[in-house]
């Protein structure tokens, strides 16, 4: 049986393209969008690229806790050991704090921190018990560096590098490995609009890459972050 990997968010941008790099790889795995026509495309495609592997899915808000809830229900619900965990929601508003619509710093807190939150704690107790597993975050340079304009977003993406820290700590002597993933401006929908090259930009690809270069390190070694920005800088 293929290991399972869970990927928070694998319709598009880095979620989608671990998706695939994972089922390349060999792992069956589950993921997770708010849309459920998004998520049937996806499983069309892919388990036919890919038919030695499995894709599970379930639309899930992972900004809602009881959506969060029952998605950890639906992965529990296969009977499976989860190899890895990869906290992938996120959402990106742009604005200065003063500025803020009111609910923005609520929104960003929901979604980016607390479905990390949420899932890895919902789901680690079978990785302890196993005294096995790798969860993966992704954060930001948005979480060491702070910008003008980053205003709510910064806010919960320095919370969410804090969460994996924190994790990393607890989880170290239990055999789970912790990764936060630090990427700079990547190409996903969240650039649309901006009249910049493409080189420019990670590609999301690379980023999925890292992942899986840095989950086959032998089970003595972990990277804990890995910060990967454009060849020619930060895009601010």
């Amino acid at each position: 049986m293929n290991p399972l990997v869970i990927i928070s968010s694998g319709t598009k941008g880095i979620g989608r393209a671990a998706v695939e790099r994972f089922m390349a790889g060999g792992f069956d795995v589950v993921t997770c969008a708010r849309t459920a026509s998004d998520l049937a495309a996806l499983q069309h495609t892919l388990q036919a690229k890919y038919p030695n592997a499995k894709l599970f899915v379930k639309a899930t808000d992972m900004a809602v806790k009881e959506e969060v809830e029952d998605f950890i229900g639906f992965i529990q619900s296969l009977g499976r050991p989860v190899e890895i965990i990869v906290n992938n929601a996120g959402i990106f508003i742009q604005g200065q704090i003063h500025e803020a619509s009111p609910g923005t710093l609520e929104q960003m807190m929901e979604t980016n921190l607390y479905s990390a939150y949420y899932l890895a704690s919902g789901l680690v107790g079978g990785m302890i018990e196993r005294k096995k597993g790798h969860i993966f975050t992704l954060c930001s340079t948005a979480s060491i560096m702070a910008y003008p304009n980053g205003g709510a977003y910064c806010i919960s993406k320095f919370a969410l590098y804090g969460f994996t820290k924190v994790l990393r700590e607890e989880l170290k002597t239990k055999g789970i490995r912790v990764t936060a993933i630090l990427p700079g401006a990547t190409l996903t929908s969240s650039w649309e609009g901006v009249e910049l090259p493409p080189e420019r930009f990670i590609k999301a690809e690379d980023i999925a890459e890292a992942i899986w270069s840095a989950y086959h390190l032998s089970p003595g070694a972990v990277v804990e972050e890995i910060l990967i920005r454009p060849q020619l800088g930060d895009i601010v």
